[in-house]
């Protein structure tokens, strides 16, 4: 193990660099502008390219066009400039083109409090665009996941060949403190695959119904279109519904069929709780303190917790279970209730929440006075 004193946004760049990220096109905005600064510093040292464009859509643009040359790359912001990526988000994931989107979450909407933590883009990176796609969003709750799930988001799109996301909320990626993280010799690390054979047979398009797509690095000599049109196994633009169903299904598939990879949750003191409190980012640390103190107190109710550190997709298997286990849930989040819509959605019931949306973090005081009331 290595241990470094960082901060969540400063460990995201790390991460990135140690991921096998070379390319960081982005715009500073706040709370998200110390990856890019320490992206700014990393690259260069690491044979990298750093780039500040003119504003936030440039960003993802260059970072689109860096991946699209086998380049591992990754852009990040805040609310408002994640706003502005859209469109070319919906055609990475139309093209399949795989980059890292850190989203470093302020309180909104429009400009709200730059400076002031919330989890308020949960339903929006749930579906950032138009069309029928899969996202994957990723919540880390603590600095050294901060870090390990960054490695696991690179990992993510260059197998799955899709943007994701990654989802720190304020407090996450400004929190400071000293981390233990794993040894560079024990980080797995995937990289996309490459079509080895003759150039007249390559199809990037052309694979399984639950692959996804094989896009070899441009300027190799291997030719194929890439488009946000529907298209066929060449890349060329289709109208034929059977060819435009068959991609649209296959964006799904490749994600569906790696769900048991993708969905990673955090549990503790589940069996025989008699409440079970649900939560991701930032609010899990105070929920974890009031679960010490309420051991320690030898408070009378056992009380178990369930964070998914993959908020999309969500893991519907698992809440479904453990909907039928308990009948006590209290859902906290730092919003007006964005998780918590997908959470009653799954269990087909009303569900008891603490939200909150005031720029503030939630303290172990109020979340211990909310679990006491059951």
């Amino acid at each position: 193990m290595r241990e470094v004193i960082s901060d969540g946004n400063e460990l995201v760049a790390k991460a990135a660099i140690e991921a096998g990220c070379r390319f960081f096109g982005g715009y500073p905005i706040t709370p998200s502008s110390d990856v890019m600064h320490a992206m700014s510093a990393l690259l260069p040292a690491h044979g990298g390219h750093f780039i500040q464009m003119e504003d936030e859509i440039g960003g993802i643009c260059v970072s689109l066009g860096a991946s699209m040359s086998g380049v591992k790359a990754m852009t990040a912001s805040s609310g408002p400039g994640i706003s502005l990526k859209v469109e070319q988000m919906g055609y990475a994931f139309m093209t399949e083109t795989p980059l890292v989107i850190v989203d470093v979450m302020r309180s909104g909407p429009s400009t709200g409090m730059p400076t002031r933590v919330a989890q308020g883009d949960i339903n929006f990176l749930k579906h950032p665009t138009h069309g029928d796609f899969k996202a994957v969003a990723l919540a880390p709750g603590s600095l050294e996941e901060t870090y390990t799930e960054t490695i696991r988001a690179f990992n993510l799109a260059e197998k799955l060949m899709t943007p994701v996301f990654l989802l720190l909320d304020e407090t996450v990626g400004h929190m400071y403190g000293k981390v233990s993280l794993p040894d560079l010799q024990e980080l797995k690390i995937i990289n996309r695959r490459v079509f080895e054979g003759d150039p007249k047979e390559y199809r990037p398009y052309g694979v399984a119904e639950n692959e996804p797509a094989i896009l070899n690095p441009f300027f190799k000599g291997y030719r194929y279109h890439i488009t946000g049109l529907h298209h066929g196994p060449i890349g060329f633009p289709s109208e034929d519904p059977k060819i435009g169903g068959a991609l649209i299904d296959r964006l799904f598939n490749k994600i569906d069929s790696q769900s048991a990879e993708v969905c990673l949750n955090e549990e503790m003191d589940i069996e025989g709780a008699d409440l079970l409190v649900v939560a991701y980012g930032s609010s899990a640390l105070a929920i974890k303190e009031v679960l010490r103190e309420l051991k320690t107190e030898k408070y009378p109710k056992k009380v178990g917790f369930f964070r998914p550190l993959t908020l999309w997709p969500s893991p519907k298997k698992r809440l479904e279970e453990l909907g039928k286990q308990f009948k006590n849930i209290l859902v906290v989040e730092l919003n007006k209730g964005q998780y918590l819509q997908e959470v009653e959605h799954i269990l087909g019931r009303k569900v008891p929440a603490l939200l909150q949306a005031n720029g503030r973090p939630f303290s172990p005081r109020q979340i211990m006075a909310k679990i006491k009331e059951f």
